[in-house]
């Protein structure tokens, strides 16, 4: 993206802020985002207003830290943050942003994702509400207004959903969301020499040892067998850092961190990959809570800005649609993708004799200009090696 435009503030000028807090709404091509804070301080001015199409990269607040001496006036520059976590160096687009903002989805209610958590607290019927942000957006502050104005016993039950339009023609946000995934895979291809690798994987041990696991786990805290790729891929990398990083200035940028994309598709159509921060840190069950967590908040609105712009690889898996192979782009300004198709079962041969397996394709896209297919061939045999012991994930 190149811009975007500022909802709501969740935070004012006064107010302390910690690592890690929300301070803001920004509207987006791909739908609301969190915008979080990575410095401890006070937030001494709001330079942008609701409302405002604002530049990525652009100074939108001033962050005093502690002990630092108010600002005579406030400064257009940008505060210096510690980022807690490896943040991509800024790439030049290539794609002009689009000439309007995208309309509303017919029948839709246009709310932020804090504002639509908290209506959903109180029991609040969005479409009642009037909102005060951009194009009638309904804030936070809306939701907190209806709610001191009205008592709990007089609040009505939300009203069901507006039967979906016609499918005649695509609606404008998921239109506007094609043209931005296409016009970027575009730039993919034109500007980054992919090769291609597959590979076939048993997967026999690791689902074995995934039924006796989950006999032993309560029903929600069971594993699912796309989380022994994800974890697979992340272990990985800790070896093949070359593939964990991101193109920028003409080089090469390592990552000192995994931070792994996941590609969601979206009810809406489309799709997004925001990341799980140091997956190769965490374990299974770790993983599989902040996996659930985060396709949730990927559909339903709430994800944070860090978890947009961090990962530093993706992983893809279309094995949900019957899908053997998968051959993805990569996402600039990565330089490596993975996929994993449909798990299949085939005949094998072990020691001679032919049997019958359950296996996996495991296909890796990478970038040529930073590695090359002896390179790739390792690390795809890395990941299937890992998955022959899967109580080692």
């Amino acid at each position: 993206m190149e811009s975007g435009v500022l909802v709501e503030w969740l935070k004012r000028a006064g107010d302390p802020v910690e690592r890690g807090d929300v301070i803001a709404v920004v509207e987006t091509q791909k739908g609301a985002i969190e915008i979080e804070v990575f410095q401890r301080g006070t937030v001494e001015t709001l330079m942008a207003q609701p409302g405002d199409k604002v530049r990525v990269g652009a100074t939108i607040a001033m962050i005093r830290s502690p002990g630092e001496a108010p600002s005579a006036a406030p400064v257009a520059a940008p505060v210096p943050a510690a980022a807690p976590r490896f943040v991509p160096p800024p790439v030049t687009p290539s794609i002009a942003p689009p000439a309007a903002r995208p309309a509303p989805l017919p029948g839709a209610v246009r709310g932020s994702p804090a504002a639509r958590r908290r209506a959903a607290e109180l029991n609040l019927d969005l479409s009642t509400l009037r909102g005060s942000g951009p194009d009638g957006a309904i804030t936070l502050a809306d939701v907190e207004r209806a709610a001191r104005a009205a008592p709990v016993s007089a609040r009505p039950p939300a009203a069901p959903a507006p039967a979906p339009a016609p499918r005649a023609s695509a609606p404008p946000l998921a239109q506007t969301m094609r043209d931005v995934i296409g016009a970027a895979m575009a730039r993919s291809k034109r500007e980054i020499p992919h090769y291609y690798l597959s590979t076939t994987v048993d997967l026999e041990p690791a689902l074995r040892w995934l039924e006796a696991t989950n006999r032993e786990r309560p029903v929600p805290e069971r594993l699912l067998p796309g989380l022994l790729f994800l974890k697979a891929v992340a272990l990985a990398l800790r070896k093949f850092q070359d593939f964990s990083g991101f193109w920028a200035d003409g080089k090469f940028q390592p990552s000192p961190a995994v931070h792994l994309g996941v590609a969601v598709a979206l009810k809406q159509g489309g799709l997004i990959a925001p990341a799980i921060h140091d997956a190769d840190q965490m374990s299974l069950s770790a993983l599989m809570a902040a996996f659930r967590d985060l396709v949730r908040r990927a559909r339903t609105g709430g994800l944070r800005s860090s978890e947009l712009s961090d990962p530093t690889i993706t992983v893809t898996s279309l094995g949900e649609q019957s899908v053997e192979t998968v051959m993805p782009v990569i996402y600039p300004p990565q330089v490596a993708i993975v996929g994993f198709g449909m798990v299949v079962e085939r005949p094998w041969v072990i020691d001679g004799a032919v049997v019958p397996r359950h296996l996996v394709t495991a296909s890796l896209a990478a970038d040529h200009r930073v590695t090359d297919g002896h390179q790739g061939a390792r690390f795809l045999a890395a990941v299937a090696a890992l998955l022959q012991e899967p109580d080692k994930l």
